[in-house]
């Protein structure tokens, strides 16, 4: 098996998957996922495409991840590992769609507007 790649975004957090056969693993901009994600539930989200395949120890998987915060980052990751598994087997797709690893989360945040402390937040209002 080739490489396989892919992309996953989220929010401000970019993840460029490179999947191979392997031993199951991870690396993330050159340090090891437990070094890199040191909380559990964020491992735990990044994993959750390969677990619910069962192939967490096939592929060893190299990221280059940027930009975001740990949450976005993690959430990023997952989108390319799943789109990386859909490359390797097309029949999966199903599966995971079910779950929601395939949707790409586009919430954004919203812009600060002039004349305004936040993008919703008003200045306090007085009337004399």
């Amino acid at each position: 098996m080739e490489t396989v790649n892919a992309l996953g975004r989220r929010k401000e957090a970019v993840a460029r998957v490179y999947v191979n056969e392997g031993a199951g693993k991870i690396e993330i901009n050159g340090r090891d996922i437990e070094k890199y994600f040191p909380s559990s539930i964020l491992r735990y989200i990044v994993l959750q495409p390969l677990n619910k395949l069962g192939v967490a120890e096939k592929y060893d998987i190299k990221v280059n991840l940027d930009g975001g915060g740990f949450k976005g980052q993690a959430e990023a990751l997952r989108l390319a590992i799943a789109r990386a598994l859909v490359k390797i087997n097309p029949e999966d797709k199903t599966a995971l769609k079910a779950e929601g690893f395939m949707t790409r989360d586009a919430r954004e945040v919203e812009r600060k507007k002039p004349g305004q402390p936040k993008a919703r937040k008003h200045f306090q209002f007085s009337k004399r």
